[in-house]
């Protein structure tokens, strides 16, 4: 009887996993900082652009004068990947906070079993939650170069995208741990 008390090792992977990528696709959805633009032509050396799918801002590195809500003069939000990040990021984070919900409620630790179908069923909500933020990161990072700059300016990956992306990996690992409990309700039947 001692092992039916202890929760599978899958479903703790998937119950730590999940909530960490969930707080990083958070903060790489709401950080303005997908892209950094750099050694813009006419203007101070230090000048750092930082865009985001919602805002844009500026920052002098010197005096750490940071900027936002910068006008869009090149039509940056226009661009179809950061349209499609603002539909899709937002849908992950719910589906990823619903998976979460009903992952809980699947490895309730004050019952002597946990519930592997639903904890199946929640690693079915959290893979395409955490495939939901990644297409988005993915697109956008093979658009990056493409996406309007201004001309001559240096282009790189901002943390954001970086965040979005660790974040939709452990989400979809996590995930696919918690599917894993399917296999254990077949085991009983």
């Amino acid at each position: 009887h001692l092992h039916s008390m202890r929760t599978p090792t899958a479903m703790i992977v998937g119950l730590v996993l999940c909530p960490c990528g969930l707080l990083l696709t958070f903060t790489g959805t709401l950080a303005p900082n997908w892209r950094q633009v750099s050694l813009v032509p006419n203007q101070p050396i230090d000048l750092v652009l930082e865009q985001g799918i919602w805002d844009m801002c500026r920052e002098q590195q010197s005096s750490h004068d940071r900027l936002c809500g910068q006008a869009d003069e090149l039509g940056y939000f226009e661009q179809v990947p950061v349209r499609v990040a603002r539909g899709l990021m937002p849908t992950s984070l719910v589906l990823t906070l619903l998976g979460l919900v009903v992952a809980a409620l699947g490895v309730r630790c004050w019952q002597k079993e946990p519930r592997h179908l639903l904890a199946g069923v929640a690693g079915l909500v959290l893979l395409p939650s955490g495939l939901l933020s990644l297409v988005p990161a993915s697109w956008y990072t093979h658009e990056l170069w493409a996406l309007p700059a201004p001309a001559g300016s240096t282009l790189v990956v901002g943390y954001s995208l970086v965040l979005s992306y660790l974040g939709s990996c452990l989400e979809i690992l996590g995930g696919l741990a918690l599917a894993l409990s399917f296999h254990h309700c077949c085991k009983e039947r």
